[in-house]
């Protein structure tokens, strides 16, 4: 009895390890093929990568080959004394601008913009300097000083004209001893411009002893007012400010019609007898005065003189009752 219970343990035993052993036997062994093994080893090299850090890329510069230098050979020009004439004759004519005649002939002529200054300085032998101002039609606003040294400005003339066509500026400025120089100021606007000439005077005598010595001067105190009609004939008047030594301030204004005023000049001179002032005024057509204002104190008198420069004379056709004028 004992021998068949062991016997049968014993065969219970062993038939459990069959089953599990059976059990655990896998019927049919999966072998994974190459391509899988290829994917695997692909996919674990893309996971390393991944967990190791990427080195920043290097830019590299792109190189432009420049285009090839094309040297050219040319002579070099001889510059001749006709050419360099030439070239003088063009830059004064691009630096002019326009053609301007005063009364003893053609001058060259300088353009002065709207708000700017234009100088020009002189020698000791250069007694005076003829200044002629004009525009294109335009109104003209300038100021018109003559500089004695640094800061030091003996003489001044505004100037305020309706059309610097039909009535442009001409003075002459005396300038005694050395360093002198006009500056020629354009206070207008910036679309007002004007042009410009100085011509320097090397004569002992001018036009204001001439005129001092052939005709009398009218005495006009501080404050009083002196006026000139001028006939229709009369093209245009020659006009002498002086004093005895005494400083000279007046006012000069062209007058066409009642209180119609064409031109208007404000003068100062520190010294009325060495630094006079003189100027042509064109009248072209008639009705024309002549005011000069002395804007001093009583105790500065000025002097004035006032005679006709151009006149028209009538020229008959020798019909009878007709002249051309």
């Amino acid at each position: 009895m004992k021998l068949y219970v062991k016997l049968l343990v014993l065969f219970s035993i062993h038939r459990n390890v069959g089953e599990v052993s059976a059990f655990m036997t896998p019927s049919k062994i999966v072998r994974p093929s190459p391509l899988t093994r290829l994917g695997v080893a692909e996919m674990n090299r893309v996971r390393k990568t991944k967990t190791e850090s990427r080195p920043f890329r290097e830019r590299k510069e792109i190189e432009i080959l420049a285009p090839p230098i094309i040297e050219t050979i040319t002579e070099t020009p001889v510059i001749t004394k006709t050419a360099i004439d030439i070239k003088k004759k063009t830059q004064v004519r691009e630096q002019t601008q326009t053609e301007t005649k005063s009364r003893t002939g053609f001058m060259a002529a300088v353009k002065v913009h709207g708000t700017s200054l234009r100088s020009c300085s002189f020698g000791e032998s250069v007694t005076r300097a003829h200044v002629f101002l004009k525009t294109d039609g335009r109104p003209m606003k300038a100021r018109v000083e003559l500089w004695h040294g640094p800061e030091n400005p003996p003489q001044t003339v505004s100037v305020d004209v309706e059309d610097g066509s039909i009535r442009p500026f001409s003075c002459i400025i005396e300038t005694p001893g050395d360093s002198n120089a006009i500056a020629i100021r354009n206070v207008g606007g910036i679309e007002l411009p004007l042009y410009a000439c100085i011509e320097a005077l090397v004569e002992k005598t001018g036009p204001i002893e001439e005129i001092g010595q052939r005709m009398r001067g009218r005495i006009v105190q501080g404050g009083a007012v002196y006026s000139v009609p001028c006939p229709a004939n009369v093209a245009t008047v020659q006009l002498m400010l002086h004093t005895h030594g005494g400083p000279l301030s007046a006012r000069i204004e062209v007058l066409q019609g009642p209180n119609n005023s064409k031109q208007t000049m404000n003068v100062f001179s520190e010294e009325g007898l060495d630094r006079p002032f003189f100027v042509v005024v064109d009248t072209p057509g008639s009705g024309h005065l002549i005011r000069i204002v002395n804007t001093a104190n009583m105790e500065y008198p000025l002097t004035a003189r006032v005679d006709p420069y151009v006149v028209d004379v009538p020229v008959a056709n020798g019909d009878p009752g007709m002249k051309w004028s």
